[in-house]
């Protein structure tokens, strides 16, 4: 494809053509000749090649006519990538018209992609001389003694000459910049685009990329700019806005700056004016939906991908970044104990991944939230198993699929699978230093070995997580001691393992509770009692095992009613316990035979 640049070429060689046509009429002040009328049957030479001696070019002429044909000739060359030949065919047109400077611009081009810079430096400095007004060849000259011949200084002075001559082109004021920052010296580069700040003109681009100049210097960290560096740029912008009228191209860019720099307010409107100019702009429509999730408005978040997803339901992108956003919106929810509404968000997000990954089986993000929904807050282990089976084998190198297969596997009561699993999981990490092998992995993975039956090899990697990280260490202690406790076993590491959670969280009934139930353990009835009962108090909402064990502790105290009461308010939270709910009736039937004796109505 032949560059817009030769066009003028073409435009000022057919101005060529024209006066070459002019040229080769006869001359006014010459008399004129009478044609004989040719004898019959003499030679018709209508169609000799050789020209009349009227109708011959004048030899300036001429070669202004051969140029003309050799840039037609060099454009046709182009166009079918014979580029040696388009080269020498363009020289042509240069030996003509040195001045030529678009022309000289795009044969120096083609000069340097050739390792011929030398000569591509000539037939710039060949143009200048030509028309020294004109800055383009000024331009090229900077960037190739910059980039070819580590020449700053040269670089810097061209490149000066080309925005004396072009001041309203942003194209020079980048280059003194580049070379500026090249050379080590910010102030200077900076000092540059202020000068650009000074010109007086009306064209929306200039601004658009001097904002993106003055951004890329004062944005480096992470850190917050400064409030008049970041108000700086923002006047840039308002400039571009202000020039901008109605350009949906310009008022993107402007938009894309404000979201950039966490100015959403002023994204927004942009981007929706954007659309009302543009409807069918998915990218300006998804970046809005961005916006609005950015600035806590979910709603409008939700309305419009699902809008995007409406017009255009073959794209990936949309359906994630509406799982997201339904996602966060039901975590929302369930800070504010709206339990039902949550379940329905998370259930709608896992949805749109499981969309999202139909069209795309290579998003890898999707596949990890989506199987951590299912394991979670949507309660489908076993879809999730089946999800991370696949994922398993789709990515071989992502030992975190291994890890999510597990807890999967975990909550599905598989729990003998799991531990295969999370043993699997622990040596794909090993090779690539997964992040995931920390103190709770080891936890979870101690919860699958105690699950299945293996209490001594959950105990030894609990103790793994507890190493990893003591000082948030409360929940691993507590699950260690409560294991020794429902097992009667090792109830002195038990206890001291509780006393560390306390520790860490005094009044934490889930805590209590297994300190309560480790007395019972050792027979301390007594202080059982007292301790569950502060339990009790300590919970957020009643616990059915928590109510079983207060009433297993009152038995053990032949205190039988009391036992019964907590017994039935167990039950009322756990109905399908069909062990309380046999205790509850014996005790009952033995109240009405008579007072209690005593004994042990647990195991």
């Amino acid at each position: 494809m032949i560059p817009r640049l030769n066009r003028s070429v073409v435009g000022n060689l057919c101005v060529v053509a024209a006066a070459v046509c002019l040229a080769a009429k006869t001359p006014a002040f010459a008399a004129p000749v009478s044609q004989p009328r040719k004898p019959a049957g003499a030679i018709d030479d209508s169609f000799n090649p050789v020209p009349a001696p009227d109708l011959a070019l004048r030899p300036e002429n001429a070669r202004k006519a051969d140029a003309l044909a050799a840039f037609v000739e060099g454009t046709r060359l182009e166009e079918n990538a014979e580029m040696q030949d388009a080269l020498a065919a363009y020289l042509k047109v240069l030996n003509v018209d040195p001045g030529e400077a678009e022309l000289a611009s795009r044969v120096a081009t083609l000069l340097s992609r050739q390792g011929d810079v030398p000569r591509a430096i000539d037939v710039l400095k060949d143009a200048v001389k030509a028309d020294p007004k004109e800055s383009a060849p000024y331009l090229q000259l900077s960037l190739f003694y910059a980039k070819y011949l580590k020449k700053l200084d040269q670089a810097l002075k061209y490149a000066n000459q080309a925005v004396a001559l072009d001041p309203q082109n942003i194209e020079g004021y980048q280059r003194v910049y580049d070379i500026e920052l090249a050379r080590g010296d910010p102030h200077k580069a900076l000092a540059v685009l202020d000068r650009a700040k000074a010109v007086a003109t009306d064209d929306p681009l200039f601004w658009v990329r001097l904002g993106k100049l003055y951004a890329s210097i004062i944005f480096k960290s992470d850190a917050p700019p400064p409030a008049d560096d970041l108000r700086r740029v923002n006047e840039i912008f308002d400039r571009a806005r202000q020039s901008a009228k109605d350009d949906p191209a310009i008022l993107k860019d402007i938009a894309d700056y404000y979201a950039a720099s966490q100015q959403i307010q002023q994204a927004i409107p942009l981007y929706l004016r954007v659309l009302e100019l543009q409807p069918n702009d998915a990218n300006a429509r998804e970046k809005l939906a961005t916006g609005f999730i950015l600035n806590h408005d979910r709603s409008k978040a939700i309305e419009m991908l699902e809008e995007i997803i409406k017009r255009q339901p073959e794209k990936f992108q949309p359906y994630e970044l509406l799982a997201q956003v339904l996602d966060d919106d039901a975590r929302a929810l369930l800070r504010e104990n709206q339990v039902d509404r949550a379940k329905t968000e998370f259930a709608k997000a896992a949805a749109n991944y499981e969309q999202c990954i139909l069209i795309n089986p290579g998003e890898i993000t999707a596949y990890l939230r989506l199987a951590q929904l299912l394991i979670g807050a949507v309660q489908k282990p076993e879809r999730a198993v089946e999800l991370l089976s696949d994922a398993r084998k789709r990515f071989p190198d992502v030992p975190e699929f291994t890890y999510l297969l597990a807890l999967a596997q975990r909550e599905s009561k598989q729990a003998g699978k799991a531990v295969t699993t999370f043993e699997e999981a622990l040596h794909e990490a090993e090779p690539v230093a997964a992040e995931f092998v920390n103190a709770r992995f080891y936890f979870d993975y101690a919860i699958a070995a105690d699950q299945a039956g293996l209490h001594d090899k959950a105990a030894d990697l609990l103790r793994q997580s507890i190493a990893l990280d003591p000082g948030n260490a409360a929940e691993a202690y507590n699950y260690l001691a409560y294991m020794w406790a429902e097992q009667n076993a090792h109830l002195e590491e038990a206890e001291d393992a509780v006393n560390h959670a306390l520790q860490l969280d005094p009044n934490n009934g889930a805590y209590l509770d297994s300190l309560g139930w480790i007395e019972y353990r050792k027979a301390k009835f007594t202080d059982a009692l007292n301790t569950l009962l502060r339990a009790e108090q300590n919970m957020q909402r009643g616990d059915p095992v928590v109510f079983e064990h207060i009433g297993d502790t009152y038995a053990k105290l032949n205190r039988t009613p009391q036992a019964l009461d907590y017994w039935r308010k167990a039950l009322a939270l756990d109905p399908k316990n069909k062990l309380l709910a046999d205790k509850v009736e014996s005790t009952k039937t033995k109240m009405t035979k008579g007072p209690a004796h005593g004994g042990d109505p647990i195991k």
